[in-house]
């Protein structure tokens, strides 16, 4: 399980406002996996959660992903 393409498609979406906004409208992490897969990007959903360190920032995510992922 690695974090770099989690950390790849967190940097991506900061740099890109409309996939910014498509990452912030997933509710769900399948909805999350389905649009890192559309860019390129392979996430396992188990280093997606703690105690992995995390990749997306609280204002990246929706709020029920934030609290999901982020532990806010």
């Amino acid at each position: 399980m690695s974090i770099a393409p989690i950390k790849a498609f967190s940097e991506k979406a900061k740099a890109d406002a409309a996939l910014k906004e498509s990452l912030k409208a997933c509710q769900k992490i399948k909805e999350l996996r389905a649009l890192a897969q559309e860019h390129g990007f392979e996430i396992e959903e188990n280093s997606l959660y703690p105690p992995n360190e995390p990749q997306f920032t609280e204002d990246q995510l929706s709020e029920r992903l934030a609290k999901a992922l982020l532990r806010v």
